[in-house]
């Protein structure tokens, strides 16, 4: 260990923008076995391991980096799958730059982070590839039952530990996917869908029961599921899209990101899209326009680049410093030709279907509450961008479960989200538990994870306190 001063980082071979930028294959190849050994060395297996403490999941990641390092690889997968049910997931799409990475004492002494999230990814698709992931099994089974409303990395986390207790699960979602923003929402350069598709199998053969195509509030109650059920998890995710103010923003060619990019992965497993064979949902040959600076965003540029547009800009309020999504993504957008005009920000749209965006350039001004600078406009500075297509990235909003599902008495935030323990997931109805974006608002499939595998936990400990209380009776 400790070779940090005499190795320098080393990510896997990046294919080349001109290359990448015409599929929709991850872009970054597998760590060889010595590869990985040599980069997993660096780890300075510090006292106070930042990395471990700013991982959601608090993953033990020096541990697993130390036994890769000695070639123990085996050992280094059981023990990063310990803590989270998707290392490989999460070693593809978390933002390792804004985590455990970001936090590396290495990082910070001007060494190089570890390679963290690459050593992860490795770890779990060698696991796959020896037959090393174990499958789904428990001691005794359980004749408890819980619905899952959600399919999403909250709801599948939770399933599987449930699953692994004996517990009955059923997993209810309006799509016919499982996999949430997994499979619809993150692109194949990020997440290729046969390593979500691979843990949705492994549920499945485990005993976990999906009802697809299923949208509760509509093909069966909320109050039906709870009758069926001893427990209840919602875990359906945010997909209610922040929208666009100002004169003609209603007009045709501007699109919400999720529309956009449920289209492009349906297509790419084959599906028959409508709107994106007619070009609505399709940026070939256009001049594109999107409108964010967050991750989803970042999705949809390297999208359209892909789909074959004659040019992708992305407009962003504030600068590069103070933008939400990963600087690593905005470098690879960066290289396959997108082009980010910070400080800028939509005032209105020309034409219908639209040919342009007012844009009014921005400057920042005074922190606020949070201590970020508020964009200020600059009078008089503003100009027309040409655009064929204008993709909304602006974020996700909650639904208004309460009134979809019926269900006065359950209880909301000022925001929309459900009100929830985050440690447990319990909510003020008795039985019903709640996990991920639901509950904190739009975030990371990490968190969504974290929330699920401690919701399962402390649904079990209710089921248990449930099954003394009728032998002391």
């Amino acid at each position: 260990m400790l070779k940090f001063v005499t190795v320098e980082r080393s990510m896997p071979e990046k294919r080349s923008a001109t290359e990448r930028n015409k599929d929709f294959h991850e872009i970054y190849a597998e760590y060889a076995a010595e590869k990985a050994k040599e980069q997993s060395g660096r780890c300075s297996q510090c006292g106070v391991p930042y990395c471990q403490t700013h991982c959601p999941l608090h993953n033990n990641i020096p541990d697993w980096l130390r036994l890769t390092a000695e070639g123990r690889v085996k050992e280094a997968y059981e023990l990063s799958q310990l803590t989270n049910t998707f290392p490989e997931i999460c070693g593809r799409i978390c933002p390792q730059d804004r985590l455990c990475e970001g936090n590396c004492v290495i990082e910070q002494s001007g060494h190089g982070t570890v390679t963290i999230g690459q050593v992860e990814k490795y770890l779990t698709d060698t696991a796959w590839e020896e037959g090393w992931v174990e499958p789904i099994t428990n001691a005794e089974e359980r004749p408890e039952s819980v619905g899952i409303i959600g399919a999403g990395p909250g709801g599948l986390a939770a399933a599987d530990m449930l699953r692994r207790a004996g517990v009955q699960v059923t997993i209810y979602d309006r799509y016919d996917r499982s996999g949430g923003l997994m499979i619809y929402g993150i692109p194949g350069f990020k997440l290729e869908k046969d390593v979500v598709m691979r843990r949705n199998a492994q549920l499945e053969n485990g005993g976990v029961e999906f009802v697809m195509n299923c949208d509760v509030g509509k093909d069966i109650s909320f109050e039906e599921i709870r009758e069926k059920h001893d427990a209840v998890l919602i875990a359906t995710g945010v997909y209610k899209s922040r929208d666009l103010q100002g004169p003609g923003s209603g007009a045709g060619g501007i699109v919400r990101a999720i529309d956009y990019l449920t289209a492009s992965n349906r297509k790419s497993f084959g599906d028959d899209v409508p709107e994106y064979e007619s070009g609505e949902l399709n940026a070939e040959g256009k001049r594109v326009v999107v409108i964010g600076g967050g991750d989803t965003a970042m999705d949809c540029v390297r999208t359209a680049v892909r789909q074959g547009a004659t040019s992708v800009k992305c407009l962003y309020r504030r600068d590069r410093h103070n933008m939400p999504g990963s600087q690593r993504e905005v470098d690879n957008a960066e290289e396959e030709g997108v082009v980010f005009e910070w400080l800028s920000a939509p005032k209105g749209f020309v034409g219908d279907p639209v040919t342009a965006v007012k844009v009014q350039q921005m400057r920042l001004g005074a922190p606020d509450a949070t201590g970020r600078q508020t964009p200020e406009e600059i009078e008089g500075a503003d100009y027309d961008e040409p655009a064929d297509l204008v993709i909304k990235a602006l974020g996700f909003e909650p639904e208004e479960l309460p009134t979809l599902w019926g269900v006065d008495e359950l209880a909301v935030t000022r925001w929309g989200t459900i009100k929830a323990e985050f440690t447990t997931g319990r909510t003020a109805m008795d039985g019903v538990y709640a996990v991920g974006d639901i509950v904190r608002g739009a975030s990371l499939v990490v968190w969504a994870i974290r929330d699920g595998r401690d919701a399962a936990e402390a649904i079990l400990e209710d089921l248990d306190g449930g099954r003394q209380a009728i032998a002391a009776e």
